[in-house]
C-alpha cells in the first residue's frame, strides 16, 4: 500500500515515519520547501528519540520519501492523511484553516477511490465538513471515503506508542474504508491491539475526551498536593494508594508545577468549545483549566516567599521542555515561571538538554549553561522543571558547594526532602512533608 501524509509536523513526521516500518509506502508533503529541503537532507526538526535513525533508515530503503508536491501523493496512494496543525484561536477553538485547505488541495487531485484520513486533533463535526468541501471541489464526481483516526503519541515515546498503542480508533461510514485502515495498520492487529470501530463524530470526541481526562488526573494530584502541603500529608504516598485501586490506576498522578505541551491545555480549551456550541456544560473541565494555571502561581508564589525579593537575585532552571525526551517548550512551566522571575528584576540560568535553542527563541538575554552544575554557579536558588534522566541523581553536595545561596525548589519531587536537607538546603518540594 502507499499513502500520503499531508503535513510533516511532529504527528505527520512520526506517523509517516512509523507507517514506513512497517513496509508501507509513504510520501510525506508539506507545503514548506525548507523543511523538506531539510527533511532531504535527514535533517529532523524536533526532537523526538529514535525518529532519526527511523527516517534514515526508511529513506535509504526508499519506503519513505518526501516533497512539496501533493498531486503526486494524492494520484498514487490509497489513502491519504490529514496531519497539519490545528493551533487554538484566541477564543479557544481549533484553527481548522489549514485542514480545510489540505482538503480542497486533496479533492483537486483525487484520480481514483482514495480514503481521506483526518489525523489532526479536530473538533466533532469536521469529518463531516471535510466531506463536504471535496464534495463541492468534484462536483460529487469523485469516489471517497473520509475517516477519523486519532493520535494518541507521547513526546519522547511517539514511536514506542505508535509500535504498540493501546489501542486503534478508526471513526469511518463505510465499510469499504474500514477494510483499507485494518490493512494499513495489518501489523498491529497481527500483535492484537485492540481496534475500536465508531462513527466519525465519536472518533473525533474520543482524543478530545482522554487528553481532558489525563489533565484532569494531573490538576486533581496537584490540587491534593497543595492540600498535603498544609496538614502535613505526603503526596506520594496519597497518589501511590490511590494508585493501587484499579478503577483510579497510578499513571499521571505525579504532581508538580502544571501541565504543559502541544495537546492537553490546546485540547481541554477545544473542548469546552465544542460543549459551549453544544449548550453543554463541562464544568470539571473547566475546573481542570483553572488548576493547572493556577499551580505555576502557586509555584511562582513558593518561590518568592520563601525567598523574599528576588531583584539581582540569581535563580537557575533546570529543564525547560514542558516534560522530559523532548524540546517542546508550548506552554512550558518553567517558561512562564522565569518570564514573572524576569519581570521582578531575578537574573536566571538555565539548561535544558534538547531544548536551549528553542528557549533562545523567546529569551535570548538570560545564561544557558552547558550542563546543570554549570548552570547552578553562583545561583542563590535551583529550580528543577524538568525530571530529565539527568537531573535524578546530582551530587548535591557538589551543587550546595557551587550556590552562593541555599534555595532548592524541587518542583518534580525528583529528591528525598531528607536528602536535601542534610546538604543544608532550604528547600520545597510539591506536596510532601
Amino acid at each position: 500500500m502507499q499513502i500520503g501524509m499531508i503535513g510533516t509536523g511532529y504527528v505527520g513526521l512520526v506517523t509517516g515515519a512509523c507507517f514506513s516500518e512497517f513496509g508501507v509506502t509513504v510520501k510525506c508533503v508539506d507545503k514548506d520547501s525548507k523543511k523538506i529541503e531539510s527533511l532531504n537532507r535527514g535533517d529532523i526538526p524536533f526532537y523526538e528519540p529514535g525518529l532519526q535513525d527511523l527516517v534514515s533508515r526508511n529513506v535509504k530503503q526508499r519506503r519513505l520519501s518526501f516533497s512539496t508536491d501533493i498531486s503526486d501523493a494524492v494520484r498514487n496512494s490509497q489513502a491519504v492523511f490529514i496531519a497539519v496543525g490545528t493551533p487554538p484561536n484566541e477564543d479557544g477553538t481549533a484553527d481548522l484553516s489549514h485542514v480545510f485547505a489540505v482538503a480542497r488541495s486533496i479533492a483537486e487531485h483525487i484520480n481514483n477511490y482514495k480514503v481521506i484520513v483526518t489525523k489532526s486533533t479536530v473538533p466533532v463535526g469536521t469529518g463531516k465538513k471535510v466531506k463536504d468541501i471535496v464534495a463541492s471541489v468534484t462536483g460529487d464526481k469523485a469516489d471517497f471515503d473520509v475517516v477519523s483516526n486519532p493520535e494518541f503519541l507521547r513526546e519522547g515515546a511517539a514511536i514506542e506508542d505508535f509500535m504498540r498503542p493501546d489501542r486503534i480508533v478508526i471513526g469511518a461510514e463505510t465499510q469499504r474504508a474500514i477494510a483499507v485502515m485494518k490493512e494499513l495498520y495489518g501489523p498491529l492487529y497481527l500483535i492484537e491491539t485492540p481496534f475500536v470501530i465508531t462513527n466519525i463524530e465519536t472518533a473525533e470526541l474520543i482524543k478530545y475526551a482522554a487528553n481532558a481526562f489525563l489533565a484532569t488526573k494531573i490538576s486533581f494530584i496537584n490540587e491534593i498536593a497543595n492540600l498535603c502541603d498544609k496538614v502535613n500529608a505526603d503526596v506520594h504516598d496519597v497518589a501511590r494508594a490511590m494508585g493501587l485501586d484499579g478503577r483510579i490506576g497510578k499513571k499521571f498522578l505525579h504532581p508538580g508545577p502544571g501541565f504543559g505541551g502541544s495537546c492537553f491545555p490546546k485540547d481541554t480549551r477545544a473542548l469546552l468549545s465544542i460543549a459551549n456550541d453544544s449548550g453543554v456544560n463541562l464544568d470539571v473541565v473547566a475546573a481542570t483549566i483553572k488548576a493547572n494555571y493556577t499551580q505555576r502561581d502557586i509555584m511562582l508564589d513558593k518561590i518568592i516567599s520563601t525567598m523574599g525579593d528576588v531583584s539581582n537575585k540569581t535563580i537557575a532552571f533546570l529543564g525547560l521542555a514542558f516534560k522530559p525526551n523532548t524540546d517542546d517548550l508550548r506552554e512550558a512551566p518553567a517558561l512562564y515561571l522565569i518570564g514573572e522571575l524576569l519581570k521582578k528584576g531575578a537574573k536566571i540560568r538555565a539548561y535544558d538538554p534538547a531544548a536551549i535553542e528553542n528557549a533562545k527563541a523567546e529569551y535570548p538575554d538570560i545564561y544557558y549553561g552547558s550542563d546543570g552544575y554549570d548552570t547552578i554557579k553562583g545561583a542563590d536558588a535551583t529550580v528543577l522543571t524538568t525530571e530529565w534522566n539527568q537531573f535524578r541523581n546530582l551530587d548535591l553536595k557538589c551543587i550546595k558547594e557551587l550556590m552562593a545561596g541555599p534555595y532548592f525548589f524541587d518542583l518534580r519531587n525528583v529528591y528525598e526532602p531528607k536528602k536535601l536537607t542534610e546538604q543544608g538546603f532550604i528547600h520545597f518540594s510539591v506536596g510532601r512533608r
